[in-house]
């Protein structure tokens, strides 16, 4: 996978213009303190399964502590692609799916943010305007901002991170297992531990 900045041929924002413009620049992103995922395939390959995303699709979800999905929803990038317009898609989202979390003073959840698109993995404008609008909503809805991730046909990325793999990717069928919902374990029945509970229940 090819990691890095898309060429443009304006000129690079400077700091000021980025904030002006809602977008949040990968140093920016890099000194915000966005909690690591533990496994980012296994969040991702289980979003892929639930939504299936194609291009300008994002997939907003929301993660317990243990990273266990609680809830998401997909839907198609709004236009203009501007940081204000993709702030307020996500916090009525996050209302519709979470809304116990809104304003919470202390935040016992994250939210994370899975984008399809075109192109291949580089940062553009528009993840940057992605990364401005999930850590605004997060904020005004009481939840940590989680990973950005963006899926493309090279695969998956967590920017800011260096962290991606090829599957799933962008347009790819969905692996017929979501690893962020497998079913609790079933107990081991037989041997000794289990006769000997067999004896104490019928006493």
């Amino acid at each position: 996978m090819t990691f890095g900045f898309a060429p443009s041929s304006a000129a690079p924002l400077s700091t000021s213009a980025a904030s002006a413009n809602r977008v949040l620049e990968p140093a920016e992103w890099a000194t915000a303190g966005i909690p690591l995922l533990r496994n980012p395939r296994e969040v991702v390959s289980g979003l892929h399964v639930r939504h299936r995303p194609g291009p300008t699709t994002a997939v907003v979800a929301v993660l317990d502590p243990d990273e266990r999905l609680r809830a998401s929803a997909s839907f198609t990038r709004p236009a203009p692609a501007d940081g204000w317009m993709f702030r307020n898609v996500l916090l009525a989202q996050l209302r519709r799916i979470i809304p116990h979390d809104l304003r919470r003073r202390t935040p016992v959840r994250t939210a994370v943010l899975l984008y399809c698109r075109d192109g291949d993995a580089r940062w553009t404008e528009e993840d940057g305007a992605w990364m401005w609008g999930l850590r605004d909503a997060c904020t005004l809805h009481g939840l940590r901002c989680g990973a950005y991730i963006t899926l493309t046909r090279d695969g998956w990325q967590v920017l800011g991170e260096g962290r991606g793999g090829r599957h799933p990717s962008a347009g790819s069928t969905p692996e017929p297992f979501a690893t962020s919902e497998a079913p609790p374990r079933i107990p081991r029945t037989g041997g000794v531990p289990s006769e000997i509970l067999r004896r104490a229940a019928a006493r």
